[in-house]
């Protein structure tokens, strides 16, 4: 796929890793290789522009030559202020969209914002989010920028900052996304085990 000049992309690297030991789960080595470079070889040809959003290592997270933006509230909110800061970040490249991924998840499909903006049909200002096997993947999502000033109030004045109630309220549509010989695309890694796992999946893969 070429990339979409009007779509950024953004990276998500804020978890708190509390399940792999406190460590940065953005800079855990898979294949000899932090797993967010994994997640972004697949989305980076995606996308028009993109960045890393982070609250701590960003010395280490600029290695690899992306903007890394921290929430602009110190608060940490969680990932819609990861978000936000995207979005707002978007709006100065020029880009109608934000897509969304997860650090941790090192096999995004490639084919991930296509299905996303085919997904929005004639509706281009919903959020589009992707769905494999019945469940919702609240991160890895299609953002219209202009929805930057109504995230903005949700984070200041919304008890619920969960992805989905942003969502919902803001239109929503799910994307189904395939699970090709029982791998979920959106396996992600928070724990040691899942770490071993993901590289027991890659080494299938090079076999």
């Amino acid at each position: 796929m070429t990339q979409d000049r009007d779509i950024a992309g953004l990276v998500l690297a804020g978890g708190a890793g509390r399940r792999m030991g406190g460590a940065n789960k953005a800079l855990v080595s898979l294949a000899a290789r932090p797993l967010i470079a994994h997640a972004i070889d697949r989305f980076a040809p995606q996308v028009g522009a993109l960045a890393i959003s982070a609250n701590r290592d960003a010395g280490r997270l600029s290695d690899f030559g992306l903007p890394v933006l921290a929430d602009r509230d110190p608060r940490l909110l969680g990932p819609l202020a990861g978000i936000l800061a995207g979005l707002e970040w978007a709006a100065d490249t020029g880009a109608s969209h934000l897509a969304t991924v997860a650090a941790d998840t090192p096999f995004t499909p490639r084919d991930l914002v296509a299905r996303l903006a085919a997904g929005t049909g004639t509706s281009p200002q919903a959020i589009a989010l992707a769905v494999s096997g019945g469940r919702t993947h609240p991160v890895f999502g299609l953002w219209p920028v202009s929805l930057g000033e109504a995230l903005a109030n949700h984070l200041e004045n919304d008890r619920d900052r969960s992805v989905m109630a942003f969502a919902r309220a803001h239109g929503m549509c799910g994307v189904d996304f395939p699970i090709d010989d029982g791998r979920d695309p959106f396996f992600n890694v928070n724990t040691p085990d899942e770490l071993d796992e993901a590289r027991r999946i890659l080494e299938a893969d090079t076999q």
